[in-house]
């Protein structure tokens, strides 16, 4: 959902030289699409990650990319593991973060919480972007 909801953001504010992805630290559901209610979620705000597929994170990822944000505590941990040195490190940091700064809150798997979780992680995640993409747009990232 958060990949979807960034580039969104990043269209509405005319920004189009950020390349965003996702990938997850476990290698549960590669090649296959998001949850058909996140799907149905971001749908009703006009966002379409229908052709979207889950991947694994690789090294590539935290060599090629300025800024890994993780989701949770969890995967926050898990990609500080891959990275290797300090440079690397530097460029891992908890999504909610941009929103919340210093309070290291996750976002909750909507995966239990029926409908209504991804209503919520929608607006949480909406939120942070929100922040990155005003963060892009005045070079303070």
């Amino acid at each position: 959902m958060a990949e979807g909801i960034v580039k969104a953001e990043l269209e509405k504010a005319g920004i189009s030289d950020v390349q965003v992805d996702s990938a997850g630290t476990a290698a549960y559901h590669v090649g296959e699409p998001a949850d058909p209610r996140a799907q149905a979620e971001l749908r009703k705000h006009g966002i379409d990650i229908s052709d979207e597929r889950a991947m694994k994170l690789s090294p590539y990822h935290l060599e090629e990319y300025d800024h890994i944000f993780a989701m949770d505590r969890s995967n926050y941990s898990d990609i500080l593991m891959l990275t290797r040195d300090d440079a690397e490190r530097k460029k891992v940091d908890m999504f909610m973060n941009l929103s919340k700064p210093s309070k290291n809150k996750s976002v909750p798997d909507p995966y239990y919480g029926g409908d209504e979780g991804f209503r919520q992680v929608y607006q949480m995640l909406k939120e942070s972007a929100e922040v990155l993409v005003e963060k892009i747009k005045n070079n303070e990232l």
